[in-house]
């Protein structure tokens, strides 16, 4: 068995928004598609450029979907001793952009979609985000690395304007 270090950088902004403000903001940025209705056209779709019609038609103004929320924080809610935190976790990104990183670096799919943890702290809220760029850094492939960083400037775009 084989192991690769992977050191991972996180970036972190933190806003004096609210909690659903900072939400509302993300959610203009990705698309939020009926994942039923998406996995069945997905299905149907008869090339791979109706495909990358529908993922278009899916994404939102920072070109990613949400696949899933989840909510931690209803964890901690749900104990009266622990302090109510509200915490989600956003899994989003495009499959068409994995597909560019994937071609080159298969485990890139181990990476994306992408987890963007929006937290209220007493300092704020936190948007945090683990960037592509250093999850691919050691498989030292610029092609891949080049999708990477794109994909990085859109997420950071997208949190500085949910954050500000």
């Amino acid at each position: 068995m084989k192991a690769k270090q992977i050191a991972v950088e996180r970036f972190d902004i933190v806003s004096n928004k609210t909690f659903e403000h900072v939400l509302s903001e993300l959610a203009v940025g990705i698309g939020r598609p009926d994942m039923n209705t998406y996995f069945r056209q997905k299905g149907a779709a008869q090339s791979f450029e109706e495909y990358a019609a529908l993922v278009n038609a899916a994404v939102g103004t920072a070109d990613l979907m949400e696949f899933m929320r989840l909510d931690p924080g209803a964890v901690l809610r749900k104990d009266p001793g622990a302090k109510p935190s509200k915490i989600v976790r956003i899994i989003a990104g495009n499959p068409l952009i994995m597909k560019r990183m994937t071609e080159q670096v298969p485990d890139a799919a181990s990476y994306a979609p992408i987890t963007i943890l929006v937290s209220e702290r007493e300092d704020g809220v936190h948007l945090s985000y683990d960037s592509m760029t250093s999850y691919l850094a050691p498989y030292e492939n610029k092609v891949a690395l080049e999708v990477a960083r794109e994909l990085d400037e859109k997420v950071f775009g997208l949190l500085e304007r949910a954050a500000n």
